[in-house]
């Protein structure tokens, strides 16, 4: 008996499949410079007279065409053009390196001149009595003297003694004592230095001894001596000399004795006609 058929649409007929898109448009060919045969009437780049294909290749004179990107002129080789550097395998491949050992062979050691010393030929010169060009020169012809790679000194430098478990290089940075900072141990030092100082700063003054009584010498007495100043009399006009003032601003008559005696002590020091305004000195 033939199976029935389900009414149910198949779920998969109704499903959209994925556009597979094609390797040309997923990487389509680089763009050509232009040429004349590709130049339109209306176009940016259309010229009049004689047009050759180097033009459009001169990014100087190319123009930029609506809506399109703009032109590199770099002509690209074709599809079997292969970029890089092609190395072509010299060693054999696979079966060379399993059919034997590629041993690295030693280059023979080119003996190596010595260089003439000349310090030695020309002291050897002059204790043999010659001193011009020419003999010192025939002196070093004969006497061939060469510096030697051996350390001929009387003490001779030993290479410096390290001990067998001594380790080369920078030592590592010590952990950070956490524990020490949660605890404000280093503020609390320091306020115990802080303190000490402070301590050893009172008895460096409680035993430094004091001197007896100082005296004053003629420098220290003129230093703090004020020239007297001569006080001339105010000029008042006749017919005011004998009215009294209008405004009293001292308290009493003593305050008012008090107050020009200080000016008349700082008389010397102030400017002005009167002598009543800024100090001459700093």
């Amino acid at each position: 008996m033939p199976e029935a058929k389900s009414s149910r649409p198949d779920p998969l007929r109704w499903t959209k499949q994925p556009v597979r898109r094609s390797v040309s448009q997923i990487c389509p060919p680089p763009r050509r410079p232009l040429t004349v045969a590709d130049i339109r009437p209306g176009m940016e780049n259309e010229r009049l007279g004689v047009v050759r294909d180097s033009m459009f290749q001169n990014p100087l004179i190319v123009k930029a065409e609506l809506g399109k990107p703009r032109e590199r002129n770099c002509s690209l080789p074709g599809i079997d053009f292969n970029y890089g550097l092609y190395i072509r395998g010299l060693d054999g491949g696979v079966p060379e390196a399993i059919g034997h050992w590629n041993v690295f062979k030693q280059q023979p050691t080119c003996h190596q001149e010595l260089t003439r010393d000349y310090i030695a030929m020309n002291r050897g010169a002059v204790k043999a009595g010659l001193v011009t060009a020419r003999e010192t020169l025939l002196y070093q012809k004969l006497n061939d003297i060469r510096i030697t790679n051996q350390d001929n000194r009387r003490f001779k430098r030993e290479p410096p003694s390290v001990p067998p478990n001594m380790t080369f290089g920078i030592p590592s940075r010590p952990s950070t004592p956490l524990f020490d900072l949660l605890q404000h141990r280093y503020q609390q030092l320091w306020v115990q230095e802080q303190k000490a100082a402070q301590n050893a700063i009172k008895l460096e003054k409680k035993q430094k001894v004091s001197l007896g009584k100082l005296y004053e010498t003629r420098s220290s007495q003129l230093r703090k001596y004020r020239p007297p100043v001569k006080l001339d009399a105010l000029w008042h006009m006749p017919h005011f000399q004998k009215v009294g003032p209008h405004l009293d601003t001292f308290p009493t008559e003593a305050d008012r004795q008090r107050a020009f005696k200080a000016q008349r002590e700082e008389y010397a020091v102030r400017q002005g006609t009167l002598r009543m305004g800024n100090y001459t000195h700093p």
